[in-house]
């Protein structure tokens, strides 16, 4: 995971997540990863505020490396191919989490989680007037999504964090890829991959029953 450690640019995540779904809508897994390193790259660059969601992003990213390396790395080609295998074979805690509390299943449903915050985040920056405070966009962001998931303690000293966010200039120049204008522009490219692929991963869970697995 290094690579982690260079500069973050919203071009290599669009790249990533236009090429993360095959001709056939299946969303591919090394594109996912790759997207989500992007992502990562950019809440690091932000500094230890976002430390709570990055840090839990990354431990979910080495297990699924690790299921693409595994000898069973076939069956996690593709999220659609991963889901069939680990339902077909009894591999992903239902109920509760005991068995198998690393599965595909429940670790990308982590990711996808997280995925709703941030898409929802940067839609909301790229669409807001300069003068918006980021720490109003961020929490409203994260209260229609990640919150759900947070016990009360957490989501009080989330929402603290936010209020030291800086400025959505700030946030723009940090994509690394010009002007604040051509941030938002780039933006509004990026961002129907990405909600398109969250989609399809949320149409594809709510039909296995696994959206809410433990």
């Amino acid at each position: 995971m290094g690579d982690l450690e260079t500069e973050f640019n919203l071009k290599v995540v669009l790249v990533s997540f236009k090429q993360c779904l095959s001709e056939q809508e299946e969303v591919l897994l090394d594109h996912y990863i790759a997207g989500w390193k992007g992502l990562v790259r950019f809440l690091n660059s932000l500094g230890a505020i976002f430390s709570f969601i990055s840090k839990d992003v990354v431990s979910k990213l080495q297990i699924m490396e690790r299921l693409r390396s595994s000898p069973e790395r076939e069956h996690y080609r593709s999220l659609q191919s991963m889901v069939a295998y680990e339902v077909g074979s009894n591999l992903v805690d239902l109920d509760r989490r005991s068995r198998h509390p690393s599965s595909g299943c429940r670790t990308v449903l982590r990711l996808h989680r997280a995925l709703r915050w941030l898409q929802l985040f940067l839609e909301s920056l790229r669409t807001s007037p300069e003068d918006a405070r980021t720490a109003t966009l961020c929490t409203d962001s994260y209260n229609a999504s990640l919150a759900a998931y947070h016990p009360w303690l957490v989501r009080q000293a989330v929402i603290v964090a936010f209020c030291a966010l800086p400025t959505r200039k700030v946030f723009l120049e940090a994509m690394n890829v010009g002007s604040p204008e051509q941030a938002v522009e780039m933006l509004g490219e990026a961002l129907p991959f990405i909600e398109h692929v969250y989609n399809i991963s949320q149409k594809l869970y709510a039909e296995n029953s696994l959206l809410d697995l433990p």
